[in-house]
This record gives C-alpha cells, sequence and structure tokens, in this order.
C-alpha cells in the first residue's frame, strides 16, 4: 500500500467515525463541535454530518445549519487567536501538518489586495477555512469585519444545504454530494460578478 492509499484510507475512517454521530443522540451536539475544529484545525468539514443529520431529520434542518453556523464562526475565532496570538507555538504547526504554507501566503496577499471578496470565498467554498482563519489572525486582519464577513458566508453555505435537504427530502442528498464543489464553484463566480458590478457599474 502507497503513502497515499495510506491517507486516503485513514481520512475515509475519518469521514465515517464524524458520519456515525449522526445516529447518535448527541449528533447535534458533534456537529457543534465538528463545526468548530474543522475552523481552526480538524480535517472532516462539518457538512457530511450536517447533511446526513438534516436527512435523518429534515423538520430540524435550519436548527442544525444554525448549530453548525455558531459552531464554525466561534471556531473560526479560535482559528484567529491562533494566527494572532499563537502562530508559532500552534498555528505554524497546523499549516506544516496540512503543508499549507503556499496557500497561507496567497490568503494573506487576497486579505490585503480585497478582504471581503477573500473572507466571502473561504466562508462558502470548501478550501479549508482553517488556513483562512489562522491567516486571519496572523496577518492582523481586523477582527470585527472578520468575524461579520465569515457569519454571512458560513451561515449562506450551511443554511443553503439544509435549506435544500428541508425542501427536497433526502433525495436532494445524492445530488449535493456529487455537485457541492460545482456548486461552490457557481457561487463564487456569481459573488466575484456581484462584487465587480457593484464596484465598477454606476
Amino acid at each position: 500500500m502507497t503513502g497515499e492509499d495510506k491517507e486516503r484510507g485513514w481520512v475515509r475512517r475519518l469521514y465515517d467515525w464524524v458520519l456515525s454521530w449522526a445516529e447518535s443522540p448527541y449528533g447535534a451536539t458533534a456537529l457543534f463541535v465538528l463545526a468548530f475544529v474543522e475552523a481552526s484545525f480538524f480535517i472532516v468539514p462539518p457538512d457530511v454530518l450536517l447533511i446526513a443529520l438534516c436527512v435523518g431529520k429534515p423538520r430540524r434542518s435550519l436548527h442544525f445549519a444554525a448549530l453548525c453556523t455558531i459552531g464554525s464562526l466561534l471556531g473560526g475565532s479560535f482559528g484567529y487567536l491562533i494566527g494572532h496570538q499563537l502562530y508559532e507555538l500552534i498555528g505554524r504547526p497546523i499549516i506544516d501538518f496540512y503543508d499549507a504554507h503556499e496557500a497561507f501566503q496567497r490568503v494573506g496577499e487576497l486579505y490585503r489586495s480585497n478582504l471581503v471578496l477573500a473572507l466571502g470565498t473561504a466562508g462558502f467554498t470548501p478550501i479549508p477555512y482553517k488556513v483562512f482563519t489562522i491567516a486571519a489572525g496572523a496577518f492582523a486582519v481586523p477582527f470585527v469585519p472578520f468575524l461579520v464577513i465569515s457569519a454571512v458566508s458560513r451561515a449562506a453555505r450551511f443554511f443553503l444545504v439544509a435549506g435544500l435537504i428541508r425542501a427536497f427530502g433526502p433525495q436532494i442528498r445524492d445530488f449535493i454530494d456529487r455537485y457541492f464543489n460545482l456548486l461552490s464553484v457557481a457561487f463564487v463566480v456569481l459573488l466575484v460578478a456581484g462584487f465587480f458590478v457593484l464596484k465598477y457599474v454606476h
């Protein structure tokens, strides 16, 4: 077995372990914790558990989305703290673990060029959110704008997923699983286009 196969194997096991919480009475708590840790250091995105919980209890979909959003914002704030106060001690080892130094520097450049666009993109797409939160602290992004923009973009992501499942039921799950990355790219394209329209069209 190659190193790449082994890596895929343990990531798959992590995903399966995360999904197992959907059958637990503590699934909502697990979702909150997962959203928190993913925003600062953990590898598995909360969407996988959010989708499973929403499919199991569609009427509570918006409740799960709210929990996920709050957990992600608190975790993002913790990631910001790591970048701002504890980068050498904790932040750099996290970036080392994900081999994300190049992405980290690119994110810093994005923050300097357009904070709103950078955070709006980071909060919605599958781009590792932890890189953006730690970088926000390390590059001294103002905290209040960071939190407000993150709240809007993370809520848009999680409530869209939950809303689709609530509206269309379990059959939408396969569509979301299969096309989530494509939907994210489409959203970002619309976000960028909207930004330029607002900025340059009078």
